[in-house]
């Protein structure tokens, strides 16, 4: 088989991406990205697109209607195509067995279902999404009970390594593309097929293959040891700050030696999106599902760190503001869980908020990429509060970052946007209440400089003598935070 056309299910984070960068490097052959949100499929239509990802909408603009479509007919897109990528949600089980810790695989399901009911010929169907391992056998068990005469299935498990922010520049070189299947001879020839298509711009040593279940564990894998760097190094922030050391000279000095090397060293409020602590969990609930309770125990605990550094960071802001925040305003800047993603999703300042809310607060928000809309859904969830219009009284979304710290109490920096690295601090304190807090969960911005100007600083990792390092002349009380 020659593949010539492709059809995406799903046009999400992974999806969306993914395949403009396929079409971008393979203009011969036809690619379908499809979705049953027709509001969506709209906005990748249009001129602003439903996800943002440096350098992304460029691509889209030279490939859609070229050879890249985005449809709600997802029929014919399954009919016609030679390869089908599977790229829907899988989110943790909020109800039953697995419940708050499995994937929910209902979404998978129904695609495998409707690939069996509209194929004809033969495919190759790949799943995309993270799915706990087996998955993939559970996949091809759906399309041979549902399949017609004729109809022959092979499935791969293709996992995707992006990171949001820089899923563009993961996609066009990526440290490796990790395709897995079945070892029979005719699972061999998909997996050839899958990496020919990859080969237009991936070198072949780039490119792994696997059985399908390695393949299928790897992806669970690889965040979970991101995720585990994370919190380590926010374990050591929060020793740093007990005993007067500065976690970014321990990172620096750590990140140095080769064997750990200084990726994913940052220490920060903690970490979030959509897959670190949902692959988390579906790793824990695979363990306990294994009898390995002792391997469970350990892949929660890198996921308690990270609870607790969130818990760390806002109770010390009550905690500074003198005990109490009812009816005092304070300034959020950023809301999106990361730099160079309008994605909430698991998303720290969602728990900050919440925490600052209960407390009585009244938020202003300010987000480059996050829609307002995006933050008030956040907000008023029923996993953050039983009185959505309640909250909505506290809330105030800002399009420009010095109306949100007018008349504030406290900045609260909850994303490392570049641009917070730069602002005009000295004209924010001045429209500010006194004393100005300002609290940095990043650790992005110049504390002493913050303190010639007068803001009272805490930073993560690191004692501040009314906001300078330990060693320098100030004399005052230590203010230490998480």
């Amino acid at each position: 088989m020659v593949i010539k056309k492709i059809c995406c299910i799903g046009a999400g984070y992974v999806g969306g991406p993914t395949c403009s960068v396929i079409a971008y490097k393979c203009p011969h052959i036809q690619v379908t990205v499809c979705d049953r949100n027709h509001d969506r499929i709209e906005q990748w239509n249009s001129s602003k697109l439903p996800i943002y990802e440096p350098g992304l909408e460029e691509i889209v603009k030279e490939c859609r209607n070229r050879n890249l479509f985005y449809t709600i007919d997802m029929d014919s897109a399954i009919q016609e195509a030679d390869l089908i990528f599977i790229s829907v949600n899988t989110p943790t089980k909020t109800f039953g067995i697995g419940k708050g810790r499995g994937a929910d695989l209902k979404f998978v399901e129904a695609c495998a279902r409707k690939i069996a009911c509209l194929s004809v010929g033969k495919k190759i169907v790949v799943e995309k999404s993270t799915v706990p391992v087996h998955a993939a056998h559970s996949i091809l068990r759906i399309l041979k009970a549902n399949t017609h005469p004729d109809v022959e299935f092979q499935v791969l498990s293709n996992p995707e390594f992006l990171s949001e922010g820089t899923a563009v520049n993961d996609l066009l070189n990526p440290d490796r593309i990790l395709i897995g299947g079945d070892q029979s001879p005719e699972g061999q020839k998909a997996v050839e097929e899958l990496c020919w298509v990859y080969s237009h711009w991936i070198p072949k040593e780039r490119i792994i293959t696997t059985n399908t279940w390695s393949s299928e564990l790897s992806k669970l894998a690889a965040n979970a040891f991101l995720a585990q760097r994370i919190s380590s190094i926010n374990a050591m922030s929060a020793i740093c700050e007990a005993t007067g050391a500065d976690v970014s000279e321990v990172s620096q000095a750590v990140g140095m030696d080769s064997r750990i090397g200084s990726k994913f060293l940052q220490a920060s409020v903690g970490f979030g999106g959509s897959c670190f602590q949902k692959d988390l969990l579906n790793l824990v609930y695979i363990s306990e599902c294994l009898h390995l309770p002792e391997v469970a125990a350990y892949w929660q605990k890198v996921i308690d760190m990270n609870e607790y550094q969130k818990s760390r960071f806002a109770s010390r802001i009550v905690e500074q503001l003198f005990n109490t925040i009812t009816d005092k305003h304070l300034a959020i800047l950023g809301f999106a869980f990361k730099k160079n993603t309008g994605d909430t999703r698991e998303s720290p300042a969602i728990y900050i908020c919440k925490y600052l809310l209960e407390e009585g607060a009244h938020l202003h928000i300010y987000d480059p990429k996050v829609e307002p809309k995006q933050v008030i859904l956040d907000l008023t969830s029923p996993f953050v509060t039983d009185d959505p219009e309640g909250i909505k009284t506290q809330l105030e979304i800002h399009d420009d970052p010095y109306s949100a710290v007018q008349d504030t109490h406290a900045i609260v920096i909850c994303t490392e946007w570049d641009e917070f690295i730069s602002l005009d601090y000295k004209r924010m304190y001045d429209s500010m209440l006194k004393p100005a807090f300002l609290f940095d969960g990043r650790k992005i911005t110049d504390h002493t400089e913050l303190t010639k100007i007068g803001f009272q600083v805490d930073v993560i990792g690191q004692r501040i003598r009314n906001g300078r390092p330990k060693g320098s002349a100030a004399v005052e009380e230590i203010h230490t935070y998480c």
